[in-house]
């Protein structure tokens, strides 16, 4: 195994994977990193295009499932000083890995059948993060990242997500182009929305199959995405809370129309 040592912060590899924290870096390299035993581990289980991998002590490349990883792959001993660098926690793990951007595809799939989250507008990392990981739990078939929606690669998410990205369908586009195809396809779609046309979300038959839109923190879902919507949906309060986070509403409504 060819291991190259990195021990300055002004390595050009290490200004590479530093820019990563950004969009625009991001798009420059056609590469995203992923941070954390846990988030490395999974992106190889699922043969994702990993190119790079770092870590602060060789003795811990031995967890690494080889058998799946290319031949390709560059590994780099850095320095604890580098982890802190190019990591945005407080105590990186002292393993890193950058992946290959997938190629951007605006096609939607050609069967919409199934459950789908519609993210529209969502700014906050660990509310998108968890949305993720919940609609992975409750056995939703895809996430679909809207116009106005945190980059999908964007660390927080990446970290937040703790790999549940890799066992969804996750696109990002138009959610109106979206919404028109499953009402074409007869999948019942709902958004969410307090209004005198909305009805609370226990009323409604589990349909099994649907597409769910959440909207944005403060501002909700966009009138123009909620008008292709068949049915808009609420929870009703029983305290005093005036409002639920969209992560925990998006939770019990995914659990609560998967069933």
């Amino acid at each position: 195994m060819n291991i190259e040592k990195i021990t300055s912060n002004q390595n050009n590899h290490v200004k590479k994977w530093k820019k990563m924290q950004s969009k625009k870096g991001r798009k420059e390299n056609q590469l995203y990193m992923l941070e954390g035993w846990h988030l490395v581990n999974e992106a190889i289980m699922a043969n994702e295009a990993v190119t790079e991998i770092m870590v602060t002590d060789t003795n811990d490349l031995e967890q690494l499932n080889w058998d799946q990883l290319s031949n390709q792959v560059k590994i780099y001993l850095i320095t604890s000083e580098i982890a802190r660098h190019i990591s945005e926690t407080q105590t990186p793990q002292g393993i890193f890995a950058t992946v290959k951007l997938p190629e951007f595809n605006d096609e939607l799939p050609f069967n919409l059948h199934g459950s789908w989250v519609l993210l529209d507008g969502l700014q906050d990392p660990g509310n998108v993060g968890t949305i993720v990981r919940t609609a992975d739990a409750a056995g939703v078939s895809g996430v679909v990242f809207g116009t106005g929606t945190v980059d999908l690669y964007n660390p927080k998410v990446v970290r937040s997500m703790q790999g549940s990205q890799f066992h969804l369908n996750i696109y990002e586009g138009d959610l109106k182009r979206w919404l028109q195809a499953f009402n074409e396809q007869q999948v019942p779609t709902f958004g969410t929305e307090l209004n005198p046309q909305a009805v609370a979300y226990n009323q409604v038959t589990s349909p099994g199959e649907f597409a769910l839109v959440l909207g944005n923190e403060g501002n909700g879902a966009s009138q123009e995405v909620l008008r292709l919507t068949s049915q808009n949906l609420y929870i009703p309060m029983k305290g005093r809370a005036e409002s639920l986070n969209v992560a925990i509403a998006g939770g019990i409504l995914m659990f609560y129309l998967q069933n």
